[in-house]
């Protein structure tokens, strides 16, 4: 399977969907935060890992305590992962924190400052 194959795109898709879920509604670990999303995933052609981009709204110490708590609970995170998707082979999953968001919100906060100042 090619990386950008159709098929690499589903699993991709897949993978994502189910892995929000989780997070969303079945780990119970209090240092996750509520406001947590997968922002994009990406499976290697040979199905063995996945690099998974968190994104934590809340302070840096929020997006620390949750990035701990993916990491503790990457088992059960591939245990349902592997019980919902049919794949060869079940991915091993890295969390990766992804700054996006809040660089997007921090830019459009400086725009919307600059264009007051002018008006």
């Amino acid at each position: 399977m090619r990386k950008n194959s159709l098929k690499n795109t589903r699993v991709n898709g897949e993978v994502q969907k189910v892995l929000a879920d989780v997070i969303r509604g079945e780990i119970k670990d209090p240092r996750i935060s509520l406001l947590t999303s997968v922002v994009a995933v990406e499976v290697s052609p040979d199905l063995k890992t996945c690099k998974a981009w968190i994104s934590v709204l809340g302070d840096e110490e929020a997006q620390k305590n949750t990035l701990a708590g993916l990491k503790s609970a990457e088992g059960f995170i591939k245990n349902k992962i592997a019980k919902t998707i049919n794949l060869r082979n079940t991915p091993e999953i890295t969390f990766i924190m992804d700054q996006s968001i809040a660089y997007g919100v921090s830019m459009s906060k400086m725009i919307d400052d600059v264009t007051k100042k002018e008006s």
